[in-house]
């Protein structure tokens, strides 16, 4: 036997191979389902360039360079929320997110934002990987813009039949997101969409999004079809995120039942659902409806300047509630998930504990299943 290959018979007894090590039985489910896992979302891993398929929900004055440095430095996928950002302030927020965070992110862009082009210009520029279209269906221009420019793109489905379209139109990953979530929200629950959706669309990861705070109910859906999921709700009430100790409080004593959507009194002056914690300034929303209502019924108001007074009645209302601090008189958008935030936690603890409790159901059912 040559010298070489002494040495490797030395090693091999001295340091087996990972597969002759005796590993406990508990470590060796805890593996095979963590080898399920990572199966289950591979596809959504695989589109993301993530360690897990969880993307951070795009929460105006919430998922800045912080936040989303935070997600993506802890293995998830962080999204920068462009809202009403002008090019010149969205440039400003990526390249202080790139400096954070070498790993993959996105930016959510509103297609009804005036200066769409430029924000995706601005985008393309600084080579972000990932845009998400949201607020409205994209034009194919747009995303032909996005995908010729290098960059991949995900847009928003509420129903199956638009979710078919989009795909045509060439957006290359979706996001179904139920009632359930916080901010404007669609009529439809997750579990109904998830439904109508992941047994017929799966040419594309579609990752699910609306009330999601346990990895075991994220486990269920991916098991339905779905590729991974996107949360907002528990990140916005994180340690990394920037909302005042206030807005992070109120998540925090908050229940379920206590996220409810705004409410519409006329169908003449439609109302964008949106999903907020009921307080001081949902209650106002409510008797300035009636007295909007009023001065139209009394000639007062035009039904045009009735319509902008409901409109303009939150205009600031988020920021107040967020930056500011007032959760009586600002807009706490928050999802249905937030009746499980008891904590304020670290960004890497909360997908820990995702993963772990995706991790622990799936060794529940092959133990129900030994049985």
């Amino acid at each position: 036997m040559t010298d070489t290959a002494m040495s490797a018979v030395n090693d091999t007894m001295t340091h087996p191979a990972v597969s002759d090590v005796p590993v406990a039985t508990d470590d060796h489910a805890r593996l095979e389902a963590r080898r399920t896992l990572d199966h289950l979302w591979s596809a959504g891993k695989s589109f993301l360039g993530s360690e897990m398929a969880i993307l951070g929900g795009a929460m105006s004055w919430v998922s800045e360079r912080h936040l989303v440095s935070a997600i993506s430095n802890a293995g998830g996928f962080g999204v920068i929320a462009c809202g009403a950002m002008e090019p010149a302030r969205l440039a400003e927020e990526i390249d202080a997110t790139q400096a954070l965070t070498s790993r993959p992110f996105g930016v959510n862009l509103i297609t009804m934002h005036p200066r769409l082009d430029a924000l995706v210009d601005v985008c393309l520029e600084r080579n972000v990987g990932h845009i998400v279209l949201a607020g409205g269906v994209p034009s194919g221009a747009t995303i032909r813009k996005i995908r010729d420019g290098g960059a991949r793109v995900i847009g928003f489905a509420p129903a199956l039949g638009l979710g078919k379209r989009l795909v045509k139109l060439g957006c290359e990953a979706l996001v179904i997101e139920g009632s359930e979530a916080g901010g404007h929200v669609g009529p439809v629950s997750l579990t109904v969409l998830a439904q109508e959706i992941l047994p017929y669309l799966k040419s594309v990861p579609v990752f699910v999004a609306g009330g999601l705070g346990r990895g075991d109910a994220v486990l269920s859906y991916l098991e339905l079809g779905a590729s991974g999921a996107q949360l907002g709700t528990r990140f916005a009430a994180s340690a990394e995120s920037i909302a005042h100790p206030q807005f992070k409080a109120a998540f925090v004593r908050a229940n379920a039942r206590d996220a409810i959507t705004s409410v519409q009194l006329d169908d003449r002056f439609p109302v964008i659902p949106v999903r907020g914690l009921a307080n001081a300034a949902s209650r106002a929303f409510m008797a300035h409806q009636a007295d909007t209502l009023r001065q139209f019924q009394d000639g007062a108001l035009s039904r045009e300047d009735a319509q902008l007074s409901i409109e303009h009645f939150w205009a600031g209302a988020l920021r107040r509630a967020v930056i500011d601090g007032d959760v009586e008189h600002g807009s706490v958008m928050a999802g249905q998930s937030v009746g499980m935030v008891r904590s304020i936690e670290p960004v890497a603890a909360i997908l820990h504990d995702l993963v772990e409790q995706a991790v622990d159901a799936l060794i529940q059912r092959e133990e129900r299943t030994a049985r």
